[in-house]
């Protein structure tokens, strides 16, 4: 018989499931730097793809997990929520790539710097899914709120200019070295180390610029928190659905980011089908009054649909010139 602690229920779930959940990361997230990268090393496009699938899989499974226990809508709304939150993020590679390369990061130091990463967004995520939670459960307006604020993302990032990662110029990376004592390069793997003060000559801790990047990309990471935490809570207010959908779709793609950095330039089309995606959530909301519900089968088709054929006419208007210019 289960504890009765177990049995009760947290943000609208049991606690076993969220249990269930937290075990099932920590699981992978021992798996992937305990066992598979115990060691410092650079990380191929054919691993990245490989661990990136094992991660989709696991997302999945967790999808066919939640259809068992709660239900087919709210899987259907967690697949949804997974597929909004992995387009999303995908800007996100950009700007992490950026961050490693203002700062010299070694590629075999870039997967400790993302798998800690990991953890802050953990933390960080939670934090922002249980305030939306409560602003929700309290005022029925911030959902309107939201789809105001989704419906002119979209139109941003569609008739928008291409967005710069100015990393150097950035503000925040100003900020952090006047405030932090940084070395001058690499020390290894280490994210702080002792070093002799240059005045007093006492040992003093510093931090290198590996613990610069992490704080960077966990800055970065809020920032696009903003866009794709409303965007779940317009597909639904479950507090379980949205977090447990936002944390896979990270989870694989920081575990893909060896291999988009290589062709992210292929996926250019992705962002106008995600401002679609967008526009039409956004949407969505105001047609609850009108309509209805709308489905959540027919939510997951339109989104599915839209970020398919972004993905589809990226590949084909972004092959490579060799190619386009091979005679028929």
């Amino acid at each position: 018989m289960l504890p009765p602690f177990i049995a009760t229920s947290f943000l609208g779930q049991p606690a076993w499931l969220w249990a269930a959940f937290i075990a099932v990361v920590i699981a992978l997230l021992v798996l992937d730097l305990g066992v598979l990268h115990r060691d410092d090393r650079e990380i191929g496009i054919r691993e990245s793809l490989w661990l990136s699938l094992g991660y989709i899989a696991m997302g999945v499974l967790f999808g066919g997990f939640i259809w068992w226990q709660i239900g087919a809508e709210p899987a259907t709304e967690y697949i949804t929520g997974y597929l909004i939150e992995k387009s999303l993020s995908l800007d996100n590679v950009f700007v992490i790539a950026s961050i490693f390369g203002a700062l010299a990061v070694p590629r075999e130091y870039q997967h400790r710097v993302l798998f800690w990463g990991i953890v802050g967004v953990l933390v960080l995520r939670a934090i922002m899914v249980g305030l939306g939670a409560a602003l929700v459960a309290q005022f029925d307006w911030v959902l309107y709120v939201f789809g105001v604020f989704l419906a002119l993302t979209g139109v941003k990032m569609l008739f928008g200019s291409k967005p710069t990662h100015d990393v150097e110029g950035s503000a925040l990376l100003r900020v952090l070295r006047r405030v932090l004592p940084v070395t001058s390069g690499i020390e290894g793997g280490a994210f702080v180390v002792r070093r002799p003060h240059p005045v007093t000559g006492k040992l003093a801790l510093w931090v290198t610029p590996l613990l610069v990047a992490l704080l960077m990309i966990e800055f970065a990471d809020l920032i696009f928190a903003v866009d794709s935490i409303p965007a779940i809570f317009s597909i639904t207010t479950d507090p379980f659905i949205v977090y447990t959908s936002n944390i896979f779709a990270v989870l694989g793609l920081r575990a893909l980011f060896f291999a988009l950095a290589a062709m992210a330039h292929r996926f250019y089309y992705l962002k106008h089908a995600l401002a679609l995606v967008l526009m039409f959530i956004g949407a969505k909301i105001f047609l609850h009054g009108f309509v209805g519900k709308i489905p959540a089968a027919l939510s997951l088709g339109v989104t599915a649909a839209l970020l398919a054929g972004g993905v589809i006419v990226s590949l084909l208007k972004t092959r490579p010139e060799a190619d386009a210019a091979r005679p028929s």
